[in-house]
């Protein structure tokens, strides 16, 4: 393919993720298929959900730059094909380009792979592999055609702070737009209901928890997953801001509890934000999705 057909293949999917952001239209459209390199740019960055960031990075949310601190997340799969299983690979490289093979392991991990789509109605938390060279790869599918956003979760071995970089993909097919779902306090997903109690407040930490039921009685038989009882991302609508969040309790051993699972989160700005809790429950992990406003000022 030409790069002139590179770029308009590209506009054309970056177009329906902007339709879908603005909620222009509910037909279903075609997305052609392309592929582009994102220029980097540096950008500091403040919170993610595995390390925090320097001081120097107080005023910005991560995730919404692809270089910082000398790194750069280096997306070598720019499109896939939406509902079909395939493999995304990128590779961080440091301040001369070449790729880092050296990470330190956080929350059980030594990088967290976050697939979310602009409309943030689809969500994956991968762990993919690395091989010698440092390349990482993991295998996806995405529901539906439009625009995505990469975020790579990751400490280098040579650094002092965890970095949250973040960069487009497009995901080819057939699109139709889906609006954002309206804030609750409740969500259900296979067959557990979930209750968030606690509000965002912007430029403030908040107290958010969450508590699991399955036919109305509490589960007290929450598994450790990624060193606690949960593991929460939340992303601003809009930008997909990557929000700084932590568990208020690191899980121990292999033990069990619930129903309840505690985080503290900063909203950086009024807006509304979505979440997505994983939870482990029967060896098998759970994300219930919940979108949350922040309202008010912090202090």
């Amino acid at each position: 393919m030409s790069p002139l057909k590179k770029i308009g293949a590209f506009t054309a999917a970056l177009t329906a993720a902007f339709a879908a952001a603005y909620g222009v239209g509910s037909a279903v459209a075609p997305v052609d298929g392309g592929s582009r390199r994102e220029a980097a740019h540096a950008s500091m960055a403040d919170g993610d959900g595995h390390a925090e960031q320097g001081s120097d990075a107080a005023h910005t949310p991560g995730g919404l730059q692809v270089s910082e601190s000398g790194y750069t997340l280096d997306l070598g799969t720019a499109s896939l094909p939406a509902g079909t299983r395939t493999t995304l690979r990128f590779v961080v490289r440091d301040a001369e380009g070449a790729p880092v093979t050296a990470y330190r392991t956080e929350h059980g991990k030594q990088l967290h792979l976050i697939v979310a789509s602009r409309e943030l109605t689809a969500y994956r938390h991968l762990h993919p592999t690395r091989a010698a060279d440092g390349t990482w790869s993991t295998p996806v599918e995405l529901p539906g055609a439009g625009g995505y956003r990469v975020f790579a979760d990751f400490t280098p071995a040579a650094a002092r702070e965890g970095l949250t970089l973040g960069s487009d993909l497009a995901v080819t097919g057939s699109y139709a737009a889906h609006a954002l779902p309206a804030p609750a306090n409740t969500a259900t997903v296979d067959g557990y209901t979930v209750r968030l109690d606690g509000t965002l407040t912007p430029g403030r930490e908040s107290d958010l928890t969450f508590s699991v039921f399955r036919a109305g009685r509490p589960v007290t038989t929450l598994q450790p997953y990624l060193g606690a009882y949960g593991h929460l991302v939340a992303l601003r609508s809009g930008d997909l801001a990557y929000l700084h969040v932590h568990p208020h309790e690191e899980a121990e051993g292999t033990g069990i509890s619930g129903p309840e699972v505690a985080f503290a989160a900063t909203a950086p700005s009024p807006g509304t934000y979505r979440l997505f809790l994983d939870f482990r429950v029967g060896d098998r992990v759970h994300t219930a999705a919940f979108t949350a406003t922040a309202t008010g000022h912090g202090h």
